[in-house]
């Protein structure tokens, strides 16, 4: 049987922690400012869009399902760059 080479016959390996903690990144990526610009151009652009169709300002007889496409495209949009921004 072999001998222990720790004196006292306690842990050998030093204790680590059970949390895993992820590497710290070589840099930070930063997104251009158009970015941003664009999201919240397009979320409230869409949001007016539907909201100008059902109070019926905008140009057509009533509420249109085009403006409504319209608004939801543009919405859809300031999602899509959301999930871009960094």
């Amino acid at each position: 049987m072999a001998k222990s080479t720790n004196p006292k016959g306690g842990r050998v390996t030093p204790k680590q922690n059970k949390r895993y903690t992820p590497p710290v990144p070589k840099s930070q990526k930063v997104s251009p400012l158009w970015v941003p610009i664009l999201m919240f151009t397009a979320l409230g652009l869409g949001m007016l869009i539907i909201l100008a169709n059902y109070v019926d300002l905008l140009p057509g007889d009533g509420p249109n399902n085009y403006y409504l496409l319209a608004g939801l495209a543009c919405i859809t949009l300031g999602f899509i760059t959301a999930t871009r921004l960094h």
